[in-house]
């Protein structure tokens, strides 16, 4: 992999910028409270690194499509009762839907899985962005990139996990794919995700159900 030289690196790890978002989709609907639960001062956000990610990780979609999540939605209906149990199907089956079954990151090696096959490459760091939305609640996104255009894997990835400084998450939203940076900010509503590749069905239920 290309290396950059350190200062563009340090450019790159100490910039962010703000982002106007015309739809406010920053919570996902999520049952979580998180860190800040999206107000934050911009001086607040702290930079990261791949290692508050490393680990193996596992994506919940399959969850939702085999019902294993059923009974989070059916809470959702009761507790905000703003879509009734279909719509929030169909709501996280575009939120969740990938094909990217399984994460690995180890190091700055990201390796992603599609069934039996899988791709990986190093990637750096190139900052993050603040997402402000109409609601008012904001959002880091903390971008990286590969310079390896063989590998096969995406050329962008975006994490975020309602946090704003370096912290082991319990689950990640990742936005990747081959489009710029720029146009993968724009993304509101396909944030797949992933948990802990150990963690059973229902222990992810209980988290998403119990873990406020």
């Amino acid at each position: 992999m290309a290396v950059r030289d350190k200062k563009n690196r340090e450019t790159a790890e100490t910039k962010s910028t703000t982002s106007q978002i015309s739809e406010a989709k920053d919570t996902h609907n999520h049952t979580h409270k998180h860190s800040h639960d999206g107000e934050f001062t911009d001086e607040e956000v702290q930079n990261r690194t791949l290692e508050d990610w490393s680990g193996d990780w596992q994506s919940i979609y399959p969850f939702l499509l085999d019902g294993t999540l059923d009974k989070v939605l059916e809470h959702k209906v009761e507790e905000k009762q703003e879509k009734n149990f279909e719509e929030y199907k169909q709501y996280y089956s575009v939120g969740y839907e990938t094909d990217t079954d399984r994460i690995v990151i180890n190091g700055n090696t990201v390796e992603f899985f599609k069934g039996h096959m899988s791709h990986k490459a190093d990637y750096q760091y190139d900052g993050y962005r603040i997402l402000t939305y109409d609601s008012g609640k904001k959002g880091a996104r903390y971008l990286f990139s590969t310079s390896d255009d063989n590998s096969g894997a995406p050329k962008n990835i975006q994490f975020s996990d309602h946090n704003i400084e370096p912290t082991k998450p319990e689950h990640f939203h990742l936005y990747f794919g081959n489009e710029s940076q720029e146009v993968l900010l724009k993304e509101l509503d396909h944030w797949p995700t992933y948990y802990k590749s150990d963690l059973s069905g229902a222990d992810i239920v209980h988290d998403m159900l119990h873990h406020h």
